[in-house]
Formats: structure tokens, sequence, C-alpha cells
């Protein structure tokens, strides 16, 4: 997926103007579990930078910064502040999922604050709630409505695909999907008119716009690294292929994977970034499997470099589109034999989706859909590395559909909110409710 950002949101190698008016505000987290969530803010930052804002990462003093925001991370510049010292009028906060990374606490069940709810509103009451513009970053592709929510839900947690009709209308007698749609309205934060909930994905849901006006769906949102083509390995006739391996059920395909690349020629190295050790796999040739941190840089140069990418949850989906190339998916199965499940299935099945429409290979889509499921790993393996049937086709380049050029991508829409929150005058709450009537 090339940005389709202009020269005023995407990368530049000058170095930026200081854009007045607006101080913004990196507030990282984990949210769902993946480290994504942080590299997401960090994304929307370098965005913002690059268009002329200064950034702030502002932690209270005395206050130990949320799990994994150390990194190591490729932060863009930003100030980093114990205290909060204003240089504009406004300010602009970037979190993820702010009603649960930087949301107050509430006296209700579940209703201990976000790690960022003291600096958040500490922003707000320097800057004044109609001059303090917080962008919430939802979950990438989870636009769905209370009624597919709940059904994907009971699927998620086991209910068999057979069962899922009769259960659901038992949710839906005990008033489960009405109590859904309160829940995920009071956690995300809708109520607050001073939010902007960006929820990114390939093509807009027209049911969950109706349900949850408040929800601004856009385009997705890129890496904000100056995107090259990929570059081929220093080394000719060496083969190599990357897994982003954050699923703890990664180490179960591993074995069915090397299966496939066995018979390859050239011969296919595997270099396999995972949190924890793979004793299943180890001292096995053919993979690398590294469980330290590594430095954002060299990962990115061999990202690039690769001849195929294995990638998980959004980010690097994203960034495997990004870059170009062919990829396939695996974001962790539950259960065994009939009962396993995929989880958290819909940026795939999103991406599917985008590439039926313009016309993509049956075959290409089927092998696909089937690794994403932890099913005919070997045979869609060796039919990659053979570049077989649609894998001699991959598609290049595929942009979100049914947006307006002002929703085309969330760095488009970072920057003009920005913008317009810095113009004398102008009220967060105004800005925020333009762009929930703008909905697609």
């Amino acid at each position: 997926m090339r940005s389709r950002s202009g020269r005023s949101t995407g990368p530049s190698t000058d170095p930026p103007s200081r854009a007045g008016g607006v101080d913004v505000y990196l507030l990282p987290a984990v949210v769902g579990g993946g480290l994504g969530d942080i590299e997401e803010v960090l994304a929307a930052g370098r965005y913002l930078s690059f268009a002329g804002f200064r950034l702030v990462l502002y932690r209270e003093a005395g206050r130990a910064l949320p799990p994994n925001v150390d990194g190591p991370w490729e932060w863009p510049s930003v100030e980093r502040r114990d205290r909060i010292r204003r240089r504009s009028r406004a300010a602009l906060t970037v979190a993820p999922s702010w009603g649960v990374s930087a949301g107050p606490s509430r006296p209700t069940r579940f209703g201990r604050g976000g790690p960022w709810e003291v600096e958040a509103r500490n922003i707000e009451r320097a800057y004044g709630s109609d001059r303090t513009l917080h962008v919430s970053l939802e979950e990438f592709a989870r636009t769905l409505p209370s009624t597919a929510e709940t059904r994907e839900r009971l699927r998620e947690g086991g209910v068999p695909a057979r069962a899922i009709a009769p259960r659901y209308r038992a949710a839906e007698a005990a008033n489960e999907v009405d109590a859904f749609r309160a829940a995920f309205r009071e956690f995300r934060g809708f109520d607050r008119p001073n939010v902007l909930h960006l929820f990114t994905t390939f093509r807009p849901d027209p049911a969950f716009a109706r349900e949850f006006p408040e929800a601004v769906q856009t385009g997705p949102l890129g890496s904000g690294h100056q995107v090259s083509p990929p570059v081929p390995s220093r080394h000719p006739g060496r083969r190599e292929w990357v897994w982003y391996a954050s699923p703890s059920s990664a180490e179960r395909i591993a074995p069915a994977v090397l299966a496939g690349l066995a018979g390859a020629r050239p011969k296919v190295t595997l270099y396999a970034r995972s949190p924890r050790p793979w004793p299943s796999v180890e001292g096995k040739s053919g993979i690398r499997v590294i469980t330290v941190p590594v430095e954002p840089r060299a990962w990115r140069t061999r990202f690039r470099r690769a001849e195929l990418r294995i990638v998980t949850g959004s980010r690097t989906l994203l960034e495997a589109m990004e870059v170009g190339g062919p990829f396939l998916y695996f974001n962790g199965i539950f259960g065994r034999g009939a009962s396993r499940r995929r989880h958290r299935p819909e940026k795939i099945r999103a991406w599917l989706d985008l590439a039926r429409r313009v016309g993509v290979s049956d075959d290409l889509r089927r092998d696909l859909a089937d690794f994403a499921r932890g099913r005919r790993v070997a045979a869609a393996v060796r039919r990659a590395a053979r570049q077989e049937g649609g894998w001699a086709r991959f598609p290049g380049s595929l942009g979100p559909c049914g947006f307006p050029a002002s929703h085309a991508n969330a760095e488009r829409v970072l920057v003009a909110v920005a913008r317009d929150l810095a113009r004398p005058g102008a009220r967060s709450f105004e800005i925020v409710a333009r762009w929930r009537h703008s909905n697609p």
C-alpha cells in the first residue's frame, strides 16, 4: 500500500519548519496486547513532525512510562518533559484507544483510568478543554456494528459455527447486544466532545457509521517512513524470508512453514522475530529465531530486503503493503482440530475483500486465507516460494476504496485536524463535531 499523502503530510528529507499554534503530545501505550499500538502513535507523530508540529513526550515526574514504551523504537524528534511547558495556545494529544489508554477513572465496574490518565487530565487543565483535542487511534479494521461484533465475540470465544445463530438469538433476547453497544460507547469515550475517534480501515462500513456516528472512518495510517522500493539482497542466490511472529501460536505452524520451504531452490532462510524461544524448531536448518530486541533501522532494512514477509496484526500488514511485494499473514489461532479458530481475523478479511474487488486470483486469496487459519500451511508456503499461480502476479499497490479524498488516509486527517486547531480562535469541540458529521 503506497502512501497517498501529499508532500504536506508525507515524509520529507527537508528539515521541518515549526508550526505554531499547537503543541502535540504523544501518549503511546499497549492496548490490545500487541506492540503495534505503540508504533501506530509514533507513526502519527512522524507525519505531524514532518508537517512542522512540535512533539512532546510528557510524563509526570515520578511516574514510570507504561510498559514497552521505552523501546527500542524509532522515535520521531520529540521533546521529553516531566512537566507541562506551554508553547502554543492549543494542545493535540495522540493515543491508542483514548478511552482505554488515557480516559479518566470512573466510579463504576472496570472504571480504572488508563495509563495516561494523569497526563491527559493535566494537559486539558493547562490548555483548557476547548483548546485541547484528543485523537484516539482505534483498532484497525474493527468497524463492526454491534450485531456483527456479538457474532464475532461468540466465534472467537469458541462457539461452534453451527451454534452461533441460536446462541446469538439468546444473546439478543438477554439484551447482550444492547449491553455491548452501551459499553462500547462508554469505554471508547464517545460522550467526550473533544475526542476525535479515528477508525482506520480499507473500506468504510455504513452500518457501523449509522450505529456509531461519533466514529470517524478513514483509510489506513502509513508508517511515516520514507518508502523506497524493495532492495535486493547483497548476496545473489541467497533468499531470505522474514516473519514478525508475535502470536504465541506461531510456533505451532513453524514446522509446516519449514516443510514448505524444504524443497526451495535456491534455499530460503527464514528469519523469525519472536518474543519467546521456539524449542520445536531449535537447531533446525533454514531458520533463525531472534528473541532479543532488534534495532528498528536494522529490522526495517531486513524487512524491506526480504523476498517475502510473514506479518501479523495491523502495523506489519500495512508496512508490507507499503513496501510492496508478496506476504503471508498469520495473527494467531486458538483451539485444535475442528475447534481451531483465528484470532482477530478482520484485518486479513478486509484485505482479501479488497483483493477480490480488484480481481486478485482465487488461488492466491485461498492460500492467504488458509495460511491465516493455520491450514494448508506447507502447501501455501511451497506455492509462494515457487511463485506458482497467482503468486507470480502478487498485487502491487492496493489502496483503500470508498473514501472521499479528505478521508483517504489517516495521516491526511491528522495533519488537517492539527492545522484546524492551530487557527486563531479554533475550538476543539467544533472541529470534532465537523469531522464526525463528515463521515463517509
